[in-house]
Protein backbone atom coordinates (compact mmCIF):
# COMPACT_ATOMS: atom_id res chain seq x y z
CA UNK A 1 0.00 0.00 0.00
CA UNK A 2 1.20 3.63 -0.45
CA UNK A 3 -0.51 5.38 2.26
CA UNK A 4 -2.61 4.12 5.33
CA UNK A 5 -3.70 4.60 8.77
CA UNK A 6 -2.80 1.73 11.52
CA UNK A 7 -4.60 1.36 14.71
CA UNK A 8 -6.10 -1.32 16.62
CA UNK A 9 -10.06 -0.38 15.66
CA UNK A 10 -10.81 1.73 12.30
CA UNK A 11 -14.43 1.51 11.66
CA UNK A 12 -15.75 4.63 11.64
CA UNK A 13 -12.38 6.77 10.33
CA UNK A 14 -13.01 9.32 7.85
CA UNK A 15 -8.91 9.65 7.06
CA UNK A 16 -9.43 7.85 3.41
CA UNK A 17 -12.03 10.43 2.30
CA UNK A 18 -9.70 13.73 4.27
CA UNK A 19 -6.53 12.04 2.15
CA UNK A 20 -8.46 11.56 -1.37
CA UNK A 21 -9.49 14.95 -0.79
CA UNK A 22 -6.18 16.45 0.34
CA UNK A 23 -4.08 14.77 -1.99
CA UNK A 24 -6.30 12.60 -4.34
CA UNK A 25 -3.86 9.38 -3.47
CA UNK A 26 -4.61 5.88 -2.49
CA UNK A 27 -5.33 5.60 1.48
CA UNK A 28 -6.10 3.12 3.21
CA UNK A 29 -7.51 1.83 6.55
CA UNK A 30 -4.78 -0.79 8.54
CA UNK A 31 -6.51 -2.01 11.83
CA UNK A 32 -4.08 -4.27 13.32
CA UNK A 33 -3.29 -5.88 16.91
CA UNK A 34 0.02 -4.82 19.05
CA UNK A 35 1.91 -8.07 18.36
CA UNK A 36 1.29 -7.23 14.55
CA UNK A 37 3.58 -3.68 14.96
CA UNK A 38 6.98 -5.18 14.62
CA UNK A 39 6.05 -7.56 11.10
CA UNK A 40 4.63 -4.34 9.94
CA UNK A 41 7.49 -2.37 10.24
CA UNK A 42 10.15 -4.81 9.37
CA UNK A 43 8.19 -4.80 5.71
CA UNK A 44 8.30 -1.11 5.79
CA UNK A 45 5.87 -2.22 2.84
CA UNK A 46 4.41 1.53 2.59
CA UNK A 47 5.19 5.12 1.67
CA UNK A 48 3.57 6.86 4.16
CA UNK A 49 1.44 6.27 7.41
CA UNK A 50 -0.73 7.45 9.78
CA UNK A 51 -0.86 6.12 13.58
CA UNK A 52 -4.15 6.70 15.52
CA UNK A 53 -4.70 4.77 19.44
CA UNK A 54 -3.29 2.92 20.85
CA UNK A 55 -0.19 3.22 19.19
CA UNK A 56 1.52 6.74 19.22
CA UNK A 57 4.04 5.93 21.19
CA UNK A 58 4.69 2.45 20.44
CA UNK A 59 5.41 2.81 17.22
CA UNK A 60 8.60 5.51 18.13
CA UNK A 61 11.32 2.57 18.42
CA UNK A 62 10.71 1.66 15.07
CA UNK A 63 11.24 5.61 13.32
CA UNK A 64 15.01 6.11 13.02
CA UNK A 65 14.21 9.82 13.15
CA UNK A 66 11.91 11.69 14.73
CA UNK A 67 11.09 15.29 14.00
CA UNK A 68 10.83 18.05 16.66
CA UNK A 69 7.07 18.39 17.43
CA UNK A 70 6.95 14.54 18.03
CA UNK A 71 9.74 14.70 20.78
CA UNK A 72 8.46 18.02 22.54
CA UNK A 73 4.95 15.93 22.43
CA UNK A 74 6.36 12.12 23.34
CA UNK A 75 4.48 10.41 20.73
CA UNK A 76 4.68 9.74 16.65
CA UNK A 77 1.09 10.21 14.25
CA UNK A 78 3.16 10.29 10.92
CA UNK A 79 5.68 8.09 9.76
CA UNK A 80 7.47 8.60 6.82
CA UNK A 81 9.68 6.58 4.47
CA UNK A 82 12.59 8.52 2.77
CA UNK A 83 14.10 7.62 -0.29
CA UNK A 84 16.91 5.60 1.34
CA UNK A 85 14.21 3.69 2.98
CA UNK A 86 14.71 5.06 6.86
CA UNK A 87 11.16 6.37 8.75
CA UNK A 88 10.59 9.61 9.57
CA UNK A 89 8.35 10.10 12.45
CA UNK A 90 6.50 13.30 13.65
CA UNK A 91 3.27 14.60 14.94
CA UNK A 92 1.07 16.93 13.50
CA UNK A 93 -1.78 16.33 16.19
CA UNK A 94 -0.77 20.28 17.45
CA UNK A 95 -0.82 21.67 14.32
CA UNK A 96 -4.68 20.44 13.97
CA UNK A 97 -5.75 21.32 17.69
CA UNK A 98 -4.81 24.51 16.94
CA UNK A 99 -6.67 24.66 13.74
CA UNK A 100 -9.17 23.64 15.53
CA UNK A 101 -9.46 26.55 17.81
CA UNK A 102 -8.51 29.15 15.54
CA UNK A 103 -11.42 28.03 13.57
CA UNK A 104 -13.89 28.72 16.32
CA UNK A 105 -12.21 31.97 17.32
CA UNK A 106 -11.02 30.53 21.11
CA UNK A 107 -7.74 31.54 22.12
CA UNK A 108 -5.80 29.70 25.10
CA UNK A 109 -3.32 33.04 25.41
CA UNK A 110 -3.26 34.34 29.19
CA UNK A 111 -6.05 31.62 29.94
CA UNK A 112 -6.70 29.25 33.01
CA UNK A 113 -6.93 25.87 30.48
CA UNK A 114 -8.51 22.81 31.84
CA UNK A 115 -7.70 19.11 29.77
CA UNK A 116 -9.80 16.74 30.93
CA UNK A 117 -7.18 13.49 30.49
CA UNK A 118 -3.84 12.66 30.79
CA UNK A 119 -3.12 10.97 28.05
CA UNK A 120 -1.47 11.28 24.47
CA UNK A 121 -4.14 13.15 23.19
CA UNK A 122 -3.71 15.43 26.38
CA UNK A 123 -0.14 15.67 26.01
CA UNK A 124 -0.60 17.71 22.42
CA UNK A 125 -3.12 19.98 24.07
CA UNK A 126 -0.86 20.41 27.27
CA UNK A 127 1.82 21.08 24.26
CA UNK A 128 -0.31 23.73 22.37
CA UNK A 129 -1.49 25.78 25.32
CA UNK A 130 2.19 26.01 26.74
CA UNK A 131 2.71 27.31 23.39
CA UNK A 132 0.08 29.10 23.02
CA UNK A 133 0.87 30.91 26.81
CA UNK A 134 -1.30 30.00 28.45
CA UNK A 135 -1.32 31.83 32.26
CA UNK A 136 -1.80 27.99 33.73
CA UNK A 137 -2.44 24.51 32.22
CA UNK A 138 -4.84 22.02 34.54
CA UNK A 139 -5.06 18.61 33.97
CA UNK A 140 -7.41 16.23 35.49
CA UNK A 141 -7.24 12.66 35.05
CA UNK A 142 -9.18 9.54 36.90
CA UNK A 143 -6.87 8.80 39.82
CA UNK A 144 -4.82 11.91 39.63
CA UNK A 145 -4.00 14.44 42.30
CA UNK A 146 -6.56 16.55 40.11
CA UNK A 147 -9.12 14.47 39.41
CA UNK A 148 -13.39 14.85 38.64
CA UNK A 149 -14.31 14.70 42.19
CA UNK A 150 -12.08 17.51 43.15
CA UNK A 151 -11.63 19.61 39.83
CA UNK A 152 -14.59 22.34 40.51
CA UNK A 153 -12.85 23.78 43.61
CA UNK A 154 -9.55 23.37 42.27
CA UNK A 155 -9.91 24.67 38.77
CA UNK A 156 -12.81 27.25 39.68
CA UNK A 157 -11.14 29.59 37.69
CA UNK A 158 -11.09 27.41 34.97
CA UNK A 159 -11.61 29.57 31.42
CA UNK A 160 -11.01 27.47 28.62
CA UNK A 161 -11.85 23.55 29.29
CA UNK A 162 -10.73 20.57 26.82
CA UNK A 163 -11.93 17.30 26.63
CA UNK A 164 -8.67 15.32 25.64
CA UNK A 165 -10.70 11.76 26.49
CA UNK A 166 -12.93 9.65 24.71
CA UNK A 167 -15.41 9.99 27.18
CA UNK A 168 -18.59 10.96 25.04
CA UNK A 169 -17.30 9.27 21.85
CA UNK A 170 -19.51 7.00 19.57
CA UNK A 171 -20.98 4.22 20.78
CA UNK A 172 -21.19 5.56 24.45
CA UNK A 173 -22.51 8.95 23.45
CA UNK A 174 -24.58 9.71 26.76
CA UNK A 175 -21.90 10.37 29.41
CA UNK A 176 -19.65 13.28 29.94
CA UNK A 177 -16.77 13.97 33.05
CA UNK A 178 -17.92 17.37 34.20
CA UNK A 179 -20.60 19.65 34.56
CA UNK A 180 -20.29 23.00 32.99
CA UNK A 181 -22.33 25.20 35.14
CA UNK A 182 -19.81 24.50 37.82
CA UNK A 183 -17.24 26.63 36.62
CA UNK A 184 -18.25 30.12 36.69
CA UNK A 185 -15.52 31.57 34.85
CA UNK A 186 -15.91 29.57 31.78
CA UNK A 187 -15.91 31.01 28.25
CA UNK A 188 -14.91 27.98 25.65
CA UNK A 189 -15.21 24.60 25.54
CA UNK A 190 -13.13 22.34 23.09
CA UNK A 191 -13.78 18.66 22.14
CA UNK A 192 -11.17 16.51 20.32
CA UNK A 193 -14.28 13.88 19.78
CA UNK A 194 -15.30 14.10 15.95
CA UNK A 195 -17.85 11.54 16.26
CA UNK A 196 -20.85 12.53 17.06
CA UNK A 197 -20.31 15.93 16.09
CA UNK A 198 -21.63 17.03 19.35
CA UNK A 199 -21.19 15.28 22.66
CA UNK A 200 -23.19 15.52 25.67
CA UNK A 201 -20.38 18.13 26.88
CA UNK A 202 -20.66 19.94 23.71
CA UNK A 203 -24.53 20.50 23.89
CA UNK A 204 -24.14 21.75 27.35
CA UNK A 205 -21.89 24.68 25.96
CA UNK A 206 -24.04 25.27 23.34
CA UNK A 207 -27.10 25.45 26.04
CA UNK A 208 -24.76 27.71 28.44
CA UNK A 209 -23.82 30.12 25.50
CA UNK A 210 -20.33 29.07 25.45
CA UNK A 211 -17.63 29.30 22.03
CA UNK A 212 -17.34 25.32 21.54
CA UNK A 213 -16.17 23.39 19.01
CA UNK A 214 -15.80 19.57 17.82
CA UNK A 215 -12.63 17.84 16.97
CA UNK A 216 -13.41 17.62 13.06
CA UNK A 217 -11.44 20.37 12.51
CA UNK A 218 -8.52 18.78 14.36
CA UNK A 219 -8.63 16.17 12.07
CA UNK A 220 -8.91 17.66 8.84
CA UNK A 221 -5.95 20.13 9.47
CA UNK A 222 -3.65 17.63 11.06
CA UNK A 223 -4.25 15.13 8.02
CA UNK A 224 -3.12 18.32 5.56
CA UNK A 225 -0.36 18.53 7.83
CA UNK A 226 0.67 15.26 7.33
CA UNK A 227 0.01 15.03 3.45
CA UNK A 228 2.51 17.93 3.54
CA UNK A 229 5.01 15.55 4.70
CA UNK A 230 3.91 12.79 2.55
CA UNK A 231 4.29 14.92 -0.87
CA UNK A 232 5.70 18.15 0.03
CA UNK A 233 2.56 20.34 -0.96
CA UNK A 234 1.69 22.39 1.89
CA UNK A 235 -2.07 23.22 1.76
CA UNK A 236 -4.05 26.94 2.73
CA UNK A 237 -6.10 27.49 5.38
CA UNK A 238 -9.32 28.22 2.56
CA UNK A 239 -8.48 24.29 1.35
CA UNK A 240 -8.65 23.06 5.00
CA UNK A 241 -11.74 24.91 5.53
CA UNK A 242 -13.48 24.05 2.52
CA UNK A 243 -12.95 20.15 2.86
CA UNK A 244 -13.97 20.80 6.90
CA UNK A 245 -16.94 21.99 5.82
CA UNK A 246 -17.46 19.76 2.87
CA UNK A 247 -17.28 16.42 5.67
CA UNK A 248 -19.66 18.53 8.41
CA UNK A 249 -22.10 18.69 5.75
CA UNK A 250 -22.13 15.09 4.41
CA UNK A 251 -22.19 13.96 8.20
CA UNK A 252 -24.61 16.40 9.64
CA UNK A 253 -28.07 15.25 9.46
CA UNK A 254 -30.98 17.36 8.71
CA UNK A 255 -33.76 16.98 11.06
CA UNK A 256 -37.31 18.31 10.85
CA UNK A 257 -39.49 19.15 13.92
CA UNK A 258 -43.05 20.52 14.96
CA UNK A 259 -46.25 19.74 15.15
CA UNK A 260 -48.85 16.66 13.69
CA UNK A 261 -49.79 17.68 9.95
CA UNK A 262 -47.34 20.93 9.37
CA UNK A 263 -45.70 19.17 6.73
CA UNK A 264 -42.64 17.74 7.93
CA UNK A 265 -42.56 14.49 5.53
CA UNK A 266 -43.44 16.37 2.57
CA UNK A 267 -40.52 18.91 2.84
CA UNK A 268 -38.11 16.20 3.74
CA UNK A 269 -38.62 13.71 1.42
CA UNK A 270 -38.15 16.70 -1.07
CA UNK A 271 -35.13 17.54 0.73
CA UNK A 272 -33.91 14.18 0.51
CA UNK A 273 -34.90 13.67 -3.27
CA UNK A 274 -33.06 16.92 -4.00
CA UNK A 275 -29.78 15.91 -1.65
CA UNK A 276 -29.67 11.78 -2.32
CA UNK A 277 -30.06 11.53 1.65
CA UNK A 278 -31.76 9.07 2.40
CA UNK A 279 -34.94 9.92 4.05
CA UNK A 280 -36.89 8.61 7.46
CA UNK A 281 -40.04 9.58 8.88
CA UNK A 282 -40.10 8.11 12.68
CA UNK A 283 -43.08 7.68 12.65
CA UNK A 284 -43.40 5.59 9.73
CA UNK A 285 -40.25 3.94 11.24
CA UNK A 286 -42.15 2.89 14.43
CA UNK A 287 -45.04 1.17 12.07
CA UNK A 288 -42.17 -0.72 10.91
CA UNK A 289 -40.67 -2.17 13.40
CA UNK A 290 -44.13 -3.34 15.02
CA UNK A 291 -45.93 -3.98 12.64
CA UNK A 292 -48.69 -1.49 13.40
CA UNK A 293 -49.68 1.84 12.68
CA UNK A 294 -48.81 4.83 15.08
CA UNK A 295 -52.93 4.92 15.97
CA UNK A 296 -53.06 0.96 16.59
CA UNK A 297 -49.62 1.30 18.49
CA UNK A 298 -51.05 4.23 21.12
CA UNK A 299 -54.95 2.34 20.75
CA UNK A 300 -54.32 -0.53 21.85
CA UNK A 301 -50.90 -0.18 24.01
CA UNK A 302 -50.97 3.19 24.98
CA UNK A 303 -48.92 6.33 24.34
CA UNK A 304 -46.40 4.97 27.02
CA UNK A 305 -45.38 2.33 24.90
CA UNK A 306 -45.50 4.57 21.88
CA UNK A 307 -42.91 6.63 23.34
CA UNK A 308 -40.94 3.87 24.17
CA UNK A 309 -40.94 2.85 20.94
CA UNK A 310 -40.08 6.39 19.80
CA UNK A 311 -37.37 6.72 22.19
CA UNK A 312 -35.63 3.48 20.71
CA UNK A 313 -35.48 4.41 17.18
CA UNK A 314 -34.70 8.16 17.81
CA UNK A 315 -31.92 7.30 19.60
CA UNK A 316 -30.42 4.67 17.17
CA UNK A 317 -31.15 7.24 14.44
CA UNK A 318 -29.36 10.24 15.82
CA UNK A 319 -26.65 8.23 16.20
CA UNK A 320 -26.47 8.05 12.28
CA UNK A 321 -24.94 10.50 9.66
CA UNK A 322 -25.94 12.06 6.63
CA UNK A 323 -29.73 11.70 7.40
CA UNK A 324 -33.02 13.61 6.72
CA UNK A 325 -35.26 12.92 9.56
CA UNK A 326 -39.01 13.86 10.20
CA UNK A 327 -39.72 13.59 13.38
CA UNK A 328 -43.03 12.77 15.37
CA UNK A 329 -45.03 15.97 16.90
CA UNK A 330 -44.15 14.70 20.09
CA UNK A 331 -40.62 13.46 19.43
CA UNK A 332 -39.29 16.66 21.12
CA UNK A 333 -41.00 16.48 24.54
CA UNK A 334 -38.41 13.89 26.02
CA UNK A 335 -35.50 15.41 26.54
CA UNK A 336 -33.23 12.06 25.75
CA UNK A 337 -34.77 12.45 22.18
CA UNK A 338 -33.45 16.21 21.59
CA UNK A 339 -29.68 14.97 22.98
CA UNK A 340 -29.78 11.81 20.34
CA UNK A 341 -31.41 14.24 17.39
CA UNK A 342 -28.80 16.94 18.14
CA UNK A 343 -25.45 14.85 18.47
CA UNK A 344 -25.41 14.98 14.36
CA UNK A 345 -28.37 16.92 13.13
CA UNK A 346 -29.32 20.73 12.74
CA UNK A 347 -32.80 20.93 13.98
CA UNK A 348 -35.39 22.38 11.92
CA UNK A 349 -39.13 23.73 13.26
CA UNK A 350 -41.71 23.88 10.76
CA UNK A 351 -44.37 26.37 12.24
CA UNK A 352 -47.93 25.51 10.78
CA UNK A 353 -50.92 27.66 12.18
CA UNK A 354 -53.11 25.34 14.23
CA UNK A 355 -56.40 25.34 12.11
CA UNK A 356 -54.15 24.60 9.02
CA UNK A 357 -52.76 21.36 10.68
CA UNK A 358 -53.76 17.69 8.82
CA UNK A 359 -55.57 15.54 11.46
CA UNK A 360 -56.29 12.66 9.17
CA UNK A 361 -55.79 9.27 10.96
CA UNK A 362 -53.88 11.11 14.02
CA UNK A 363 -55.20 9.77 17.20
CA UNK A 364 -53.51 12.34 19.46
CA UNK A 365 -54.12 15.40 17.44
CA UNK A 366 -58.06 16.05 18.81
CA UNK A 367 -57.16 19.60 20.55
CA UNK A 368 -54.58 20.98 18.09
CA UNK A 369 -54.93 24.70 19.32
CA UNK A 370 -54.34 23.51 22.88
CA UNK A 371 -51.71 20.78 21.73
CA UNK A 372 -49.86 23.56 19.85
CA UNK A 373 -49.83 25.83 22.96
CA UNK A 374 -48.51 23.25 24.98
CA UNK A 375 -45.78 22.05 22.94
CA UNK A 376 -44.66 24.96 21.46
CA UNK A 377 -41.92 26.01 24.01
CA UNK A 378 -40.26 22.59 23.69
CA UNK A 379 -40.20 23.35 19.58
CA UNK A 380 -38.59 26.90 20.53
CA UNK A 381 -35.98 25.25 22.76
CA UNK A 382 -35.14 22.33 20.45
CA UNK A 383 -34.46 24.42 17.05
CA UNK A 384 -31.36 25.84 15.65
CA UNK A 385 -33.45 27.37 13.19
CA UNK A 386 -37.78 28.34 12.09
CA UNK A 387 -39.41 28.73 9.39
CA UNK A 388 -43.53 29.71 9.33
CA UNK A 389 -44.97 27.18 7.08
CA UNK A 390 -47.15 29.98 4.47
CA UNK A 391 -48.94 27.52 2.81
CA UNK A 392 -46.82 28.11 -0.27
CA UNK A 393 -45.18 24.63 -0.36
CA UNK A 394 -42.86 25.39 -2.98
CA UNK A 395 -41.16 28.55 -0.95
CA UNK A 396 -41.77 26.34 1.77
CA UNK A 397 -39.14 23.63 0.32
CA UNK A 398 -37.05 26.62 -0.63
CA UNK A 399 -36.78 27.85 2.35
CA UNK A 400 -35.74 24.28 4.28
CA UNK A 401 -33.03 23.97 1.96
CA UNK A 402 -31.62 27.62 2.74
CA UNK A 403 -31.57 26.83 6.16
CA UNK A 404 -29.54 23.25 5.46
CA UNK A 405 -27.22 24.84 3.80
CA UNK A 406 -26.39 27.37 5.73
Amino acid sequence: MQYALIGEHLGHSYSPEIHKMIGGYDYALAPMPPEALPEFFARRDFQGINVTIPYKKAVMPFCDTLGETAKRVGSVNTILKRADGSLFGDNTDPAGFCFMLQSANISMESRHVLVLGGGGASLTVQLAASEARAASVSVAELGGALNYENIYEACAQAQVIINATPVGMFPKTDAKLVDLERFPRCEAVADLIYNPLRTKLLQQAKALGLRHVNGLGMLVAQAAAAAEIFTGIRQGAEKIDEIYRKLYNKTENWVIIGMPGAGKSTVGTELARRSGRKFIDVDWEIERRAGLSCGEIITQRGEEQFRALECEVVRELGARTGLVIATGGGTVLKDENVFALRQNGKLLWIRRGADRLATFERPLSKNLREMEQTRRPFYEKAADATILHDENWERLQLRAWEVFHA
